[in-house]
């Protein structure tokens, strides 16, 4: 793709600028059609001892910070680094944050895809204008924290592209693992191969595709009624906040949308909501208890089960009960990505990466961990803070505070060694927030479980959530589409239209996930 060897070409001809020679034959010979793969260009260039990266600050370059993520830690530490202090150079397969809260709305049309992602370059200007700084769509493969380097390979789109990926490395000053988690599936077979998860803009785009689609085939003469049962049939697995919202929003498409357009199978269409134990366990007793009255109220079945197997068209509980499914999305919790679990470095309960109480790898130097990749060390004497964005909106904010506070003296590879950090880390948890479908919400302002603190419900909670979300989306652009979105979808109903396009497994061959979900800015809602 044109636009995507461009993209490759500036960022490459940035990688080695800092050599002594000249790479315009090469990076010519490499992106112009040719029997050269990247292979062979990286090897010549291996062979000509020349470093394909980024390679080591000089004392008239300004320190570099390496951030690994564009989640909500990464993108909050990146909105508040001092530029003039540092170069920032940001590694991701998505070239966008998103607005997880929201994202269940995009399901089912009430809100646009474009609505909840902001991409970097908004973030922080400096990664499009600055000469030192740099977006890279690319994955982190390795981290050498002794030569103060991480590894990478670029993001192609697969089958359709001639290019192989492009390994390179970057060197730091300082770097920041912000590497999120990845969905739970207990070693459940069958779960990555049908299932549907809810953490990404392209995992919204599926899920609405395939509803969509199974309301229409159910309606095709000749399909039985067994078979229109299981295709308007959505399962979902998780009662924590993700499930629930999405049980919410989906029970108020059916009711307000789906048996006015789809009146035909209208009494078919249903949502199962399984939870191993108690939906929504971190909210009050009192606000799980309404929660789970308004599901039902709303046509949620609520099932106590834990899923054993997962198959093509139905899944099997412990106790031996098959549920069949047209849909199923899986939302159980998140764990260690492959790279966290991989890294050299000491671990948190849980499998995260150890820090200390400045977010600090303290085995070894310059190497910072945020988000939901990283928890305290035992040592610390401090519990391994939930996977939630406030939590590591506040770690990137605090990090970006400390690396600011440091960057004129100790910036540098190895320069903060002996300094004093000043205030550790100190979280406060401020609530927890969720809508429930039918203009309802909960509100928990407690500070953990067992505390006391005011606990809302109903119509007031609704307003409120949609107040505190709206003002928390990044940018005014954003809000304003969230803004204008909400007021249509209440008007004029939710805007669903199937585009007849590749499904999730053929997008994810053919562009990769990183490339498909940068591509949702274009896409249609």
């Amino acid at each position: 793709m044109f636009w995507y060897k461009n993209l490759i070409q500036k960022s490459t001809s940035s990688l080695i600028k800092h050599n002594r020679t000249d790479s315009r034959s090469f990076l010519s010979t490499w992106l112009t059609p040719s029997s050269y793969s990247t292979s062979a260009a990286a090897a010549a260039v291996e062979q000509e001892g020349r470093y394909i990266g980024l390679e080591a600050t000089r004392k008239e370059d300004k320190p570099r910070v390496v951030v690994l993520g564009t989640g909500w830690a990464g993108c909050r530490l990146m909105k508040g680094i001092d530029t003039k202090v540092y170069d920032v150079v940001c590694v991701s397969p998505r070239n966008h944050m998103v607005f997880t809260p929201l994202l269940a709305s995009t399901c089912v049309g009430t809100l646009e895809f474009r609505s909840v992602a902001e991409p970097i370059g908004r973030i922080q200007p400096a990664i499009s204008r600055e000469p030192g700084s740099y977006f890279f769509l690319a994955n982190c493969t390795n981290i050498d924290p002794h030569k103060h380097e991480v590894h990478c390979e670029t993001v192609t789109d697969g089958a359709a592209s001639a290019l192989e990926p492009w390994k390179f490395k970057i060197s730091y000053d300082k770097l920041v693992i912000a590497l999120g988690a990845e969905p739970l599936t207990f070693g459940i077979q069958g779960v990555l191969e049908h299932a549907v998860f809810l953490r990404e803009v392209y995992h919204a785009q599926e899920i609405r595709r395939k509803l969509l689609l199974n309301l229409m085939l159910s309606d095709v003469p000749g399909v039985s009624e067994e078979e229109k049962e299981r295709l308007l049939h959505c399962v979902v697995v998780g009662g924590g906040p993700t499930g629930v919202e999405f049980s919410g929003e989906l029970s108020d498409f059916i009711m307000r949308d789906v048996r006015q357009r789809y009146a035909h199978v209208k009494n078919y269409i249903h949502v199962t909501l399984i939870e191993a134990n108690e939906i929504l366990s971190s909210f009050d007793d009192r606000l799980r208890r309404y929660a789970s009255k308004q599901l039902t109220k709303s046509g949620v079945r609520l099932v106590r089960g834990i899923v054993k197997d997962v198959k093509p068209n139905k899944l099997i509980l412990s106790d031996g009960s098959e549920v069949p499914y047209g849909l199923l999305v899986w939302s159980t919790g998140v764990g260690p990505a492959p790279l966290v679990k991989a890294a050299g470095f000491p671990k948190s309960p849980g499998g995260r990466i150890g820090v200390d109480e400045w977010l600090k790898v303290p085995s070894v130097q310059d190497v910072f961990a945020i988000g939901d990749c990283c928890g305290f060390l035992e040592s610390t004497g401090k519990p391994v803070l939930p996977a939630l964005a406030q939590v590591a909106e506040r770690q990137g904010k605090y990090l970006a505070n400390l690396l600011n506070q440091i960057g004129p003296e100790g910036g540098r590879a190895n320069g903060a060694k002996d300094m004093e950090f000043g205030v550790p880390f100190v979280y406060k948890h401020l609530g927890s927030m969720a809508t429930i479908g039918r203009y309802k919400a909960l509100v928990d302002l407690r500070e953990n479980k067992s505390g006391k603190g005011v606990s809302l419900a109903g119509f007031t909670s609704w307003f409120i959530w949609r107040s505190a979300y709206l003002t928390r989306v990044i940018s005014w652009r954003n809000r304003f589409y969230v803004a204008i979105n909400w007021l249509t979808t209440l008007i004029f109903g939710c805007w669903i239209m199937l585009s007849m396009g590749s499904s999730r497994e053929s997008n994810l061959k053919e562009h990769g996930e990183g490339l498909f979900a940068a591509t949702i800015n274009i896409h249609y809602d």
